[in-house]
């Protein structure tokens, strides 16, 4: 039977992303960070179907935590897990996002928000014994977050495909760190994945939303723009750039 060219395109990506960055070894046990949306959950499939095809053996739990506007998701995503044969998964009902757009809150609810689901994400995989953390960033997040960094945050940074934390205890991983978003879109409507619909209500009136639009301006008048902006995180020179101010002084004559 032959594989569609979806598949075939995402299994690429992700692999050379694993080996480019040395995401996982042998015995690795991962927390994947699960939110019902299509990259997490393009996420966890494939590398679940990786495992038939590879030499090294690692364990992947699921996880999902509900952020407190849709409850009866924790059902939908139980089953999934269930039925795609998950030994090991959790299953929470938060009240995090409430918290987050509430009356004491109403400035940056999404910083508020993500800060605690990652809290527990940490926790979580503390209590099961995992050593990694999968997140489902694509291609365009890293992208995204760069500009976030820069405009709303005066720093040149953004998100990195491996990041040990806490001594090493923990690392995280972004397995689809060189797949752009539209190419995780296409596999998961081929793959009919059971995706949730996003309930948080500053989802489309974000600062990454206002990012993701002037992006996708420049992106319709140069197809080339993405693929430069992604490369240039990596080829940063900083021979050409200031520095901290103050941190090498230049005396005038």
């Amino acid at each position: 039977m032959k594989t569609p060219s979806q598949e075939k395109r995402l299994r690429r990506m992700v692999g050379a992303a694993i080996h480019r960055y040395g995401m996982i070894r042998d015995g690795d046990r991962m927390l994947v960070a699960v939110s019902g949306g299509k990259d997490s959950m393009t996420a966890l499939w494939i590398l679940q179907e990786r495992l038939r095809r590879i030499p090294i053996r690692y364990e992947l739990i699921p996880v999902y935590l509900e952020m407190g506007y849709a409850p009866a998701t924790t059902e939908q995503m139980e089953a999934y897990f269930r039925a795609a044969g998950y030994a090991e998964y959790r299953v929470e009902s938060l009240d995090y996002a409430v918290q987050a757009h509430s009356e004491i809150n109403r400035e940056n609810p999404c910083f508020l928000c993500s800060w605690l689901r990652r809290k527990r994400l940490f926790a979580t995989a503390v209590s099961m014994n995992c050593n990694k953390l999968v997140l489902g960033h694509n291609q365009d997040d890293m992208i995204e977050t760069l500009f976030l960094n820069i405009f709303y945050g005066s720093t040149i940074s953004t998100l990195q495909p491996v990041q040990p934390l806490f001594g090493g205890k923990i690392t995280i991983v972004r397995p689809l760190t060189l797949v752009p978003e539209e190419a995780v879109r296409r596999f998961a409507e081929h793959a009919a994945l059971p995706l949730l619909k996003n309930s948080c209500p500053s989802a489309k009136n974000s600062k990454r939303t206002e990012i993701r639009n002037m992006l996708a301006v420049l992106y319709k008048s140069n197809r080339k723009i993405r693929g430069n902006i992604f490369h240039a995180i990596h080829n940063v020179n900083l021979d050409y750039l200031p520095g901290n101010p103050g941190s090498d002084p230049v005396h005038s004559e």
